[in-house]
């Protein structure tokens, strides 16, 4: 029994161990395929639901917008202080309709009865007292709704398909509920951007086909990062091994690396002009401060102890450099060029503002002109997949060349 309680305690400690030396260790921890699909998936359902998606079934759709007919009762007063109520019906249809007013009875009293047409998730004045025998114009004012008092400019009253105020003017303002959904003007849903996607991977967009685009996005951006990087990586090597080096180029680099690379667009044009040069010059910009500062942090980050035992075992300092100092500044490196080439995708998409007739930054800004959201949203994804994927190679870069990442 004295055994078995022995070998349980010494199995528990053991595991506590495990899980101790697991929890912080770089390298034992992976990305779980689960929570990966079940993030995309929940982004998905959101993305489908409040856009209202056929994708998605019913019950899972935010609610919409109020479609149908809602009425309220207006109370007005004339200027003698006689008081009348009138109803207006509010027929909201779906927008591209134009459906036919009502037929509505004027009824009795000198305050008459009219019918408005709203469109959904839109808000409309509602001249009813225009068909008054006393109007605005002749000094009656609208008091109440419903019965209840308004005041012009105040919070206006709620009713179950909508809300009525009175503007400062006071005239009869009418929002019918806008429901949950996005209007396809602001996100469009899902199977808009794939319908999208097809038609414009078969025609293509603006004289020039879709892997045009994702082509000559990709190629500035390529082209950009790898001169930042051939520039500012043995930049970071020098600052991180030479005083002078540092003090020469440090304050360049600490004043350069805040400055966002679309500051400097005006600058790139007046030195490279709007061709393909100036649009690879300022995404060489953008990536050469962050390469710069990625290897410096690697060279100082070093452990003092591994460059005193390669001196002690006779290294030279060229050894020292080729098998102590950049073995253990690729890490740094590898996650500076992680980040640079995201700040390339992200600039490139200003990059293609200035005269350019082919890129995925140029059909994002033409669309946008033309509130095409759909087009947008596609550039967005394209443009997200594209730096993902190039993300996962690096990452497999990565630890392929730097195996001891994570370890000491």
């Amino acid at each position: 029994m004295w055994r078995g309680l022995q070998r349980l305690l010494g199995r528990r400690t053991r595991d506590a161990m495990r899980r101790t030396v697991a929890f912080g260790d770089a390298g034992a921890v992976r990305s779980s395929g689960v929570a990966s699909v079940l993030s995309i998936a929940a982004i998905f359902l959101l993305w489908a639901a409040f856009t209202g998606s056929a994708l998605v079934p019913s019950w899972l759709r935010a609610p919409g917008p109020f479609l149908g007919r809602g009425g309220f009762t207006y109370e007005a007063e004339a200027p003698d202080g006689t008081r009348d109520e009138a109803q207006v019906t509010v027929v909201v249809h779906a927008g591209g309709e134009e459906p036919d007013a009502p037929a509505i009875s004027p009824g009795e009293g000198w305050a008459k009865d009219d019918a408005a047409l709203v469109q959904a998730a839109r808000a409309v004045l509602v001249q009813a007292q225009d068909n008054d025998e006393v109007t605005g114009d002749d000094g009656a004012r609208v008091v109440a709704v419903n019965g209840t008092a308004l005041e012009p400019g105040g919070p206006g009253l709620v009713l179950d398909w909508g809300k009525v105020n009175l503007t400062a003017r006071g005239t009869l303002n009418v929002a019918p509920d806008p429901g949950w959904r996005m209007e396809p003007l602001w996100l469009p849903p899902p199977e808009a951007v794939v319908q999208r996607l097809s038609e414009i991977a078969r025609g293509g967009y603006r004289d020039a086909s879709l892997w045009e685009h994702l082509g000559y996005s990709l190629f500035r951006v390529v082209t950009g990062f790898l001169l930042g990087a051939l520039v500012g990586v043995p930049l970071g090597y020098a600052m991180g091994l030479s005083g002078w080096f540092r003090g020469w180029f440090d304050p360049i680099v600490e004043f350069m690396r805040p400055v966002p690379p679309l500051a400097l667009i005006p600058l790139v044009i007046i030195w490279a002009g709007i061709g393909e040069t100036g649009k690879i010059v300022l995404l060489f910009l953008a990536s050469l401060w962050i390469m710069a500062i990625a290897a410096r942090s690697g060279v100082s980050g070093v452990r003092l102890s591994k460059v005193h035992a390669a001196y002690s075992l006779g290294a030279s300092k060229a050894q020292v450099l080729r098998h102590v100092i950049v073995p253990n500044s690729l890490p740094d490196i590898f996650t500076g060029a992680r980040v640079a080439m995201g700040v390339c995708w992200g600039t490139v998409v200003a990059a293609e503002l200035v005269a350019a007739n082919q890129g995925a930054g140029m059909m994002i800004m033409a669309a946008s002109k033309f509130q095409q959201t759909d087009i947008v949203i596609l550039g967005i994804v394209l443009i997200g997949v594209i730096g993902f994927v190039i993300d996962l190679f690096m990452r497999w870069g990565e630890r392929v060349l730097v195996p001891w990442k994570g370890r000491a």
